[in-house]
This record gives structure tokens, C-alpha cells and sequence, in this order.
């Protein structure tokens, strides 16, 4: 069975820090691109972070530079978003995505393949 599965959310202070993980159960991410989405309450999804499936080159929303980092270990085929300097705004559900391929990842959700069920990340004092 196919499946993605974020972990890693919760709650966290004003400036804290979370890891928050994606990993893969019945495939390998080896050929898959990986993109990580958010929605705030009320709000839209949007684009957070995606890395390539082969030369593992990344993106982030401009909003977020600086403050997040991707990464991916094929080893266990799992990818890593490391939030930093976290902020009330950030507050979501965060969704990990696969899109097959993906040798140039995007923030365009519907070309992802499957995803995660979601994980919420809640910063508040």
C-alpha cells in the first residue's frame, strides 16, 4: 500500500523550532520529487518547500527563506522539513507530497501524485 506519512507537528513557542518528517511505506522516494504544502485555518494551500528527486535541488516559499530547510535520505526514505524561528503565522497543517519524477520540483500541487494525511504544527505562546 501506498502511503506518505508526515510526523513531527505539534505545539511550539513563538521562535522555537520543529522537524517535521515525510516518509514513504510501499515505494521508494528515489524518482520522486517532494513537496511540503500548508494550510492555515481559513486560508488556501500553499507551497512551502519541495526538493528534486535527482539532484535534490530546492525551492522554498519566499516568505519562508532563511527560516526552513528541506533535505531528503533516500536511505530511509524519508524527507526532513527543518522549521526554525517559528512564528504565529506559520500555525497550519503541513502535507508532504510525491510527485514521480519530479527531476524540477514546484509548489503546483495537482501534479503531485500522492499525499500525506497531514500534520499540525500550532505556534503560540
Amino acid at each position: 500500500q501506498v502511503q506518505l506519512v508526515e510526523s513531527g507537528g505539534g505545539l511550539v513557542q513563538p521562535g522555537g523550532s520543529l522537524r517535521l518528517s515525510c516518509a514513504a511505506y510501499g515505494f521508494s522516494l528515489n524518482n520522486y520529487a517532494i513537496g511540503w504544502f500548508r494550510q492555515a485555518p481559513g486560508k488556501e494551500r500553499e507551497g512551502v518547500s519541495c526538493i528534486s528527486s535527482a539532484d535534490g535541488i530546492t525551492w522554498y516559499a519566499d516568505s519562508l527563506k532563511g527560516r526552513f530547510t528541506i533535505s531528503r535520505d533516500n536511505a530511509k526514505n524519508t524527507v526532513y522539513l527543518e522549521m526554525n524561528s517559528l512564528k504565529p503565522e506559520d500555525t497550519a497543517i503541513y502535507y508532504c507530497a510525491a510527485q514521480y519524477g519530479g527531476y524540477v520540483c514546484s509548489d503546483y500541487g495537482p501534479g503531485y501524485d500522492y499525499w500525506g494525511q497531514g500534520t499540525h504544527v500550532t505556534v503560540s505562546s
